[in-house]
């Protein structure tokens, strides 16, 4: 059973992630190639998966009151990363999409986190001055 509700940060972020790929979805499916845009999508898909499956997984983690959380959350990450250097590796030996596509998909939860910090520090600090 998961006790530990979301933060509304990071639900503000997990909604930002599909409308930053978006946003970076649609110029590349225009001006791009089709393997361009299917980097683009491919790796916002698995960059945004990679961040729902890593909450998760800490949540899990820390809703136990076990000694092996360490233990569970490095061993949670490292499946991760491992099934993620996999799919890459398959896409990009394949040929399948082109590289900078993909590393522009991969970039989008970073894109997102940066964008939704500053957005959220702004308008705490708009707030501020006004009162």
């Amino acid at each position: 059973m998961n006790l530990i509700a979301k933060d509304p940060l990071q639900k503000k972020i997990e909604i930002y992630n599909w409308i930053m790929l978006a946003v970076v979805l649609i110029p590349s499916l225009i001006f791009g190639t089709f393997k361009f845009a299917l980097g683009v999508l491919i790796g916002g898909f698995i960059s945004i998966v990679n961040f729902y499956w890593m909450g998760h997984s800490l949540r899990n983690a820390f809703s136990r009151t076990s000694d092996k959380i360490k233990t569970n959350i490095v061993l949670r990450y490292f499946i991760r990363l491992v099934l993620s250097a996999i799919v890459l590796y398959l896409l990009i030996s394949t040929g399948t999409v082109n590289i900078i596509g993909l590393v522009i998909g991969l970039s989008v939860v970073v894109l997102t986190v940066v964008f939704t910090i500053i957005l959220t520090f702004s308008k705490k600090n708009l707030i501020e001055e006004i009162s």
